[in-house]
């Protein structure tokens, strides 16, 4: 065996220790209400200002384009491509029959990233972060391998060594933090991703081809409202529900009643 050879199984060997070493759970997340506060204005400034958001739209992009991929799984559906953009639109080109089944992947877009995050808060807060970084870690090396454009492949290579970066290099005591950290940011951007698709029922009227909401109303014949309001309900109880854990994890004794 050739010494490159050698130093790619060893970094390999390395990599899918750190990664398997996430898989436990670790201590829970002693974060005071000021940290929670702070996050939050961060979150806000990485998806209010447009100069911030053209960046950090591209990441919840990902994740909404993720959430098609994954649901177009759960109904047997394969795969074929996922295409991303600078502008933070994007596709995900799945095959497969059935208009449910259709339906329910074209749905799983824009209220995925609060999902996630909701499901980041609570991994921060019950041990589980470095799982949730390992999975992470693995997912968007895998997303690599569905990127079809060159612009989506510059955006999934750069979130993807951000994350192989943060296995190798984070210190475990901050693991906790971050995972937070990006849990509310995603909470933030998919309430900032859907107010920007009502804005393209409301004002911007020229780009519904590219509203998840127009292409379900297409499909179903049900209004874009419909499936506009579903999406802002799954959202709303994603944020509901990481306010809960913050509250029971911090609230009860930060601000006793």
């Amino acid at each position: 065996m050739t010494s490159t050879a050698q130093d790619v199984q060893g970094f390999a060997v390395e990599w899918w220790g750190r990664i398997a070493a996430g898989f436990r759970q670790g201590p829970s997340l002693d974060a005071p209400a000021v940290e929670l506060l702070l996050i939050l204005l961060a979150a806000l400034m990485l998806s209010v200002p447009r100069p911030m958001w053209r960046y950090f739209g591209l990441f919840v992009t990902v994740v909404h384009e993720l959430g098609h991929a994954f649901a177009a799984l759960t109904t047997g559906r394969i795969v074929r491509g996922i295409h991303l953009r600078f502008d933070h639109s994007g596709a995900m080109i799945s095959r497969g029959s059935g208009r449910a089944a259709a339906a329910w992947t074209g749905f799983w877009g824009y209220p995925v990233p609060a999902v996630v995050g909701a499901a980041l808060v609570w991994a921060a807060f019950n041990g589980w972060s470095s799982l949730a970084l390992s999975v992470s870690a693995v997912l968007l090396l895998v997303t690599l391998l569905f990127i079809r454009n060159v612009q989506g492949a510059v955006i999934a290579v750069g979130m993807a060594i951000v994350s192989e970066l943060m296995v190798f290099f984070a210190p475990p005591a901050f693991l906790g933090h971050a995972t937070l950290a990006i849990g509310i940011a995603l909470l933030v951007g998919a309430v900032r991703d859907w107010l920007n698709v009502v804005s393209v029922h409301t004002r911007r009227r020229q780009l519904l081809g590219n509203s998840d909401a127009y292409i379900l109303s297409r499909r179903t014949g049900l209004p874009p409202g419909v499936w506009l309001a579903g999406f802002a309900l799954v959202i709303a109880v994603s944020c509901a529900l990481a306010a809960g854990t913050a509250w029971s994890a911090v609230g009860q004794w930060a601000f006793p009643v």
